[in-house]
């Protein structure tokens, strides 16, 4: 499958969670992951659904190339926020295929509310956990640690 444009709707469903988040509530598994901007240096917030394999954590980037993917590759670090609690991370992009594909293949069980942005990326057609390790070279992982 190729992957889609992200929908319209989404900046300001973001702007929306972020404001949800700094008022202290707590959205399911959203979070709120703030990196230094690559180029600009400022801090460039974005909702996340952290998700937890093998005892470790991890954040998934649908779009690869996408702005927060590539903030995080520069910076390698972030604050992951969830309602009012914040914590300084650090963020390092996996490249084994297997862990990848073990964490997509987690994906649709941990964060089932996040599938849909999944299909709607066209990278997978429905909550299968097959198919989602079939994306995972298609997608970027990171492994969140405390800092």
């Amino acid at each position: 499958m190729t992957p889609r444009p992200l929908p319209g709707w989404l900046r300001p469903a973001n702007r929306f969670v972020r404001l949800l988040t700094r008022l202290g509530l707590r959205l399911g598994t959203i979070h709120v992951l703030t990196v230094p901007g690559r180029k600009s240096g400022a801090p460039r917030p974005t909702p996340v659904s952290p998700l937890t394999v093998d005892g470790r954590r991890y954040v998934i980037a649908g779009l690869p190339q996408g702005d927060w993917a590539r903030n995080v590759r520069a910076a390698g670090r972030g604050v992951l926020a969830h309602g009012r609690r914040k914590q300084a991370v650090t963020l390092e992009e996996v490249g084994d295929h297997d862990v990848r594909a073990r964490v997509m293949r987690a994906f649709p069980r941990e964060v089932p509310h996040g599938v849909p942005m999944f299909v709607k990326l066209g990278l997978v057609a429905e909550a299968d956990p097959d198919e989602f390790a079939a994306a995972a070279d298609r997608v970027a992982v990171f492994r969140v640690t405390a800092s």
